[in-house]
């Protein structure tokens, strides 16, 4: 998935790490600002056309899946070709697709658009806190990849079987318990940049997003439930 990364001789060759890891961590941050683009159009699309709303939940849930792990196996076969870019933003365009059912959803309630607001606002602070602490820490991070794999694998089994329980209790469980363990994978998957091991932006960009995404859906799935009891 990395690229081998050569053994530095010479003292123009230590210079060069650097300015390659700023290379990736920055054009990893300007993709994934651009990806937000076809998010919003997915997301106007889905409510405009109620394509999501229209589907049942385990159907909504299959194809969920199916086309999220479809593009992602997609996304890493292209990362090295002039077609990565463009299949990860025909993916952030599903994605804002199948999220339009929630986003309808609360933008139906009375302070709807301000609960979307906040939930965007909330994921940037998580995102820039992250961030901010991806260039701060010295250490290695790469370990605690496997644990926070294994948490979003959990969440995902317990979503899937919220769907039979229709617990309010477990939602809200597995809501904020998705936005640690995604806030955490956004800090590791920078660390990695920082660190050299993650040398591919669009790979990069990938994990960026899709910890996003659940930062972000979380969050708004929280703020709908708190604002549909206020109401």
């Amino acid at each position: 998935m990395n690229e081998n990364m050569p053994i530095y001789g010479s003292h123009q060759a230590e210079y060069s790490a650097p300015a390659e890891r700023n290379k990736t961590l920055r054009n990893t941050y300007w993709l994934l600002a651009l990806s937000m683009v076809p998010t919003v159009i997915g997301a106007w699309t889905g409510i405009t056309t109620g394509f999501a709303s229209a589907l049942s939940p385990g159907i909504g849930l299959m194809v969920f899946l199916g086309g999220a792990f479809g593009f992602i196996f997609a996304i890493e076969r292209t990362k090295n070709s002039a077609a990565g870019v463009p299949v990860l933003l025909a993916f952030t365009f599903f994605m804002g697709l199948m999220l339009s059912r929630l986003l309808g959803s609360v933008l139906g309630m009375a302070n709807g658009a301000g609960l979307v607001i906040t939930a965007f606002a909330g994921t940037g602070v998580v995102f820039l806190g992250m961030a901010s602490l991806s260039s701060v820490i010295k250490r290695d991070l790469s370990a605690m990849g496997k644990w926070l794999f294994i948490g979003a694998v959990m969440l995902l089994v317990a979503g899937i079987a919220n769907l039979f329980m229709q617990s309010g209790a477990l939602m809200i469980t597995t809501a904020v318990l998705a936005i640690g363990i995604f806030a955490a994978f956004i800090l590791h998957d920078l660390k990695r940049v920082r660190d050299g091991h993650e040398t591919n932006y669009i790979s990069a960009t990938l994990g960026v997003y899709i910890s996003l995404f659940n930062v972000f859906q979380s969050l708004l799935l929280l703020l709908g439930i708190s604002g549909g009891r206020e109401e």
